[in-house]
């Protein structure tokens, strides 16, 4: 039987937005581009490494994948709609098309796919952020200025009356928000349900006090399950959840911001995404997640340092920032969450790159102040308020004790 050689480059055809998902990838080869286009666009829709018999005109030309644009090293590919699940698939399904077998593909060197474009017709199939960073700030009471937050240092070791004391003292230094580190969830040494009953009445007396925090307490599990133990925690008194997002999956994350018995924001821890995201020529950018973050629904989401810290992603950073806060995505925004490595020093420069609507956040920076928690808080506070009001840090630090501590021990970058 004749095989018929069905091509898949569309490069001088415009193709409708709304009926396809459009893929950028960035293709490092030693073949001719335009072999490796089709291979990655053949391979995740109606082909494989040869000819088949069962390839009829009719199956190619309504669910083919069309390479659009070839651009020296960048690639478009549009995957029809129809591709894609209804409902059920999901995320886990997307991904399985977008960026499944092609990664492996062995005549192809290295592939990253750098971004991704969804039609409405799949947009709709999800909800996005329930509370997002408006909702977040609404909770906190705090319209204008960047959130600024904490992680409980060490992030392994401390029992549920230590980790209560440090968000207390947190709190009372006048951070908006604590949370756990991505590696405690519900060890011996400090349950879960113990550590949120003891964090709530912290959260509770700084209340009364007169201050607004929330602490995101780590629900990451098995999927079976994460549903359940997200109820428990809200019962516990939990005023946010975190799921490390890449661990646990999408699909957790669109999972509770779908229930409605998940009344809390949910914020979104990004640990192991190195592994995917690090290499420039190889594995999904940080926009690409972050996209699909914000449409299965987390309300709060790492971004990286911004060029300045630990963490920085240099440009990725600065993509994933703007997919939080993209004014033209159909959902609520998603704060961005500047953590790694972060002391007040840093603050102004990291705002100067962000804008305001931001929640910046530290561990090492304020538990490792001289002064200890409180005043570490109180000093990350003081430079959120200068780089809020246009003063150099150095000039607000003379008449701001802890400030002025912070910066003598870490200095200014």
């Amino acid at each position: 039987m004749m095989m018929k050689d069905y091509s898949y480059l569309h490069l001088d055809e415009s193709t409708d937005p709304e009926g396809y998902v459009v893929c950028e990838y960035r293709v490092t080869t030693d073949m001719p581009m335009e072999n490796a286009a089709s291979a990655i666009a053949a391979e995740q829709s109606t082909g494989t490494w040869t000819g088949i018999s069962t390839l009829r005109d009719d199956v190619f030309e309504r669910y083919g994948a069309r390479v659009t644009r070839i651009e020296g090293d960048l690639v478009e590919v549009a995957y029809p709609a129809e591709d894609f699940s209804i409902d059920v698939g999901g995320v886990p399904q997307i991904l399985s098309v977008i960026a499944g077998n092609l990664f492996g593909l062995e005549s192809i060197g290295k592939l990253r796919l750098e971004d991704v474009r969804f039609p409405s017709c799949i947009q709709e199939q999800f909800s996005g952020p329930r509370f997002g960073a408006e909702g977040l700030r609404r909770i906190l009471g705090r319209p204008e200025k960047p959130l600024v937050g904490t992680i409980v240092k060490p992030k392994i070791g401390l029992s549920p009356e230590d980790t209560a004391e440090y968000v207390y003292e947190a709190g009372a230094g006048g951070l908006t928000n604590s949370k756990d580190d991505e590696t405690l969830v519900d060890q011996r040494f400090c349950p879960i349900e113990d550590r949120t009953k003891a964090v709530a009445e912290s959260l509770d007396r700084l209340k009364e006090e007169g201050h607004r925090m929330v602490h995101a307490v780590n629900i990451s599990t098995g999927g079976h399950r994460i549903l359940e133990l997200a109820e428990k925690v809200q019962s516990w008194g939990a005023k946010q959840i975190m799921v490390d997002v890449i661990t646990c999956g999408f699909a957790a994350v669109q999972a509770l911001a779908e229930d409605p018995s998940i009344k809390v924001p949910i914020h979104v821890h990004r640990t192991m995404h190195g592994a995917i995201t690090r290499d420039p020529l190889h594995g999904i950018s940080m926009l690409a997640i972050t996209r699909l973050v914000r449409m299965c629904g987390g309300d709060a989401l790492h971004i990286g340092t911004l060029g300045v810290g630990k963490m920085s992603g240099g440009k990725g950073d600065h993509d994933s920032l703007e997919a939080c806060l993209d004014g033209g995505s159909p959902y609520a925004t998603v704060m961005p969450v500047c953590s790694g490595g972060v002391y007040p020093g840093m603050v102004g420069r990291m705002i100067e790159e962000s804008g305001m609507n931001v929640q910046i956040q530290a561990g090492g920076g304020v538990a490792g102040h001289p002064g200890g928690v409180r005043s570490g808080a109180r000093g990350m506070c003081q430079a959120v308020d200068a780089a809020f009001l246009g003063v150099h840090v150095r000039d607000y630090a003379e008449d701001h004790r802890e400030l002025r501590e912070a910066l003598d021990k870490w200095g200014i970058k």
